[in-house]
């Protein structure tokens, strides 16, 4: 199974309607694969856009798989993980995977879903606990951070893709998905702390400019080589939700500059961290979606399915205009053909 992953350690990048829109394009069009879509986030909004939205009960329908006797989630397979951290033994994939086109029937029918959990802030000190902990003969942190990998080994032969959606955090649990991915997509905006959220990723996966030699034993990157399982590749910068029209806005222009740089220094010194040859082919523009991105996020759908002029939100009239979907469309799809 491919497995990609959207992370960045900043918030605010867009990355979860980035992820909805991006995967759901890539599920219409490739209907013939089977695609697994993991929400590693507490706030579970991606879950909730799949389900349908803030409009069409997606919260509700959230909380319906949290309700299941075994509960439909990521965190409902990290509570049965909880007492046997070492041995997925007994543990089925199916019982936490949804078919999110059954809620809402906006979304792809190749698509499933494993939902996000509030739950997973609960976990989170005892998975820690349990990644640190010592026992002879056996790598504790490797065995846990395994713990998505065992999930999608499990269902291998089931999916075709997997794509992650993580929160912006370094958590355990975030460690755990960027454990399980072969790529990684790191949506940026153009601020500056943006730029320092790509040279934070860089160094908390690779372990690059550590501030001490302390960290360099504990790091992810150090933990992972010493559990021979492979470091994911950056496969994509994303710069997202751009105020421009003919060309990127002007006062943006310094600060992705400035982020072209950083990658392009990086790339030259370990092209190894990345997929692509030429910091150029890794880089790709995207315009902030406006008043259709709005309407699309509220009611769970994607922009291959949805329908230009008046729309309700929240009990008002919206009106989407229809070249501006269209243009929101051709971007996302361009995106989406770009992640395999």
């Amino acid at each position: 199974m491919k497995t990609l992953g959207f992370w960045n350690n900043k918030g605010g990048t867009g990355k979860t309607s980035l992820s909805f829109q991006s995967i759901c394009s890539f599920a219409t069009q490739n209907p013939q694969s089977r695609i697994l879509v993991f929400d590693v986030c507490p706030q579970a909004n991606l879950s909730e856009l799949f389900l349908g939205g803030q409009e069409n009960d997606g919260g509700k329908h959230l909380l319906t798989l949290h309700g299941e006797i075994i509960r439909r989630s990521l965190g409902g397979y990290f509570q049965d993980r909880l007492p046997k951290p070492f041995d997925s033994t007994g543990i089925s994939p199916t019982n936490y995977i949804s078919t999110p086109s059954y809620f809402n029937s906006k979304i792809p029918g190749n698509i499933r879903l494993v939902a996000g959990d509030p739950l997973l802030e609960l976990q989170s000190n005892a998975i820690s606990t349990l990644a640190n902990t010592q026992i002879p003969g056996t790598n504790s942190w490797a065995a846990v951070a395994s713990w998505v990998r065992d999930f999608i080994t499990a269902c291998d032969n089931d999916f075709d893709y997997c794509f992650i959606d993580m929160n912006p955090s370094f958590s355990m649990y975030t460690q755990i998905a960027i454990a399980a991915c072969q790529r990684l997509v790191l949506p940026v905006t153009a601020d500056d702390s943006s730029r320092r959220g790509i040279q934070n990723a860089i160094s908390l996966i690779f372990g690059m400019k550590l501030p001490s030699e302390i960290y360099a034993q504990h790091n992810f990157h150090t933990r992972m080589s010493e559990a021979k399982i492979p470091l994911p590749k950056i496969h994509m910068i994303v710069k997202n939700r751009l105020t421009q029209y003919v060309r990127v806005a002007k006062g943006y222009a310094a600060v992705l500059d400035g982020i072209d740089s950083d990658l392009s220094a990086i790339h030259k010194d370990r092209p190894d961290y990345f997929t692509f040859a030429d910091p150029k082919d890794g880089l790709i523009e995207v315009k902030d979606f406006q008043t259709a991105g709005v309407v699309a996020f509220a009611r769970g759908t994607p922009f291959s399915t949805m329908s230009a002029g008046t729309l309700s939100v929240a009990s008002q009239r919206v009106q989407v205009n229809a070249p501006q979907l269209k243009e929101n469309q051709i971007i996302i799809d361009e995106l989406a053909r770009r992640l395999w």
